[in-house]
């Protein structure tokens, strides 16, 4: 009787500002985040990136390739940054701008209350 290996399910995910892709593959157990990758052929679909450059991580949490995963696992690979982010705020920061709104910025306009005028 030969023994059947339990599989694993996990999304493989890459994006761009303008564009992401959600690869599901399915994994033997024991399958390793490179694995995913690989089995995924995303590096297809985005032929101008070299994503065997590129940093990973399994939700959110940087990830060595060699990782296990486990069934439901979501493998990211993270495009290198253009601008460290604080590098990014300091600059407009000094030209008197933000990065945007906060979230209760975006509540307050949407329900018509200004954080000013809110009764406590």
């Amino acid at each position: 009787m030969s023994e059947e290996k339990t599989r694993l399910t996990v999304e493989v995910v890459f994006a761009l500002p303008d564009r992401q892709e959600l690869v599901a593959v399915s994994l033997e157990e024991g399958s390793t985040v490179s694995d995913a990758i690989a089995q995924s052929s995303i590096a297809s679909l985005f032929p101008g990136w070299d994503l065997g450059e590129c940093a990973v991580g399994v939700w959110g949490r940087l990830a060595s390739p060699d990782q296990r995963l486990r069934d439901g696992d979501r493998v990211e690979i993270y495009r290198p940054l253009v601008m460290d982010p604080r590098e990014a705020r300091r600059a407009l920061a000094a030209e008197g701008k933000s990065m945007g709104r906060s979230s209760l910025d975006r509540a307050e306009s949407a329900s018509g209350e200004s954080r000013d005028r809110r009764k406590r």
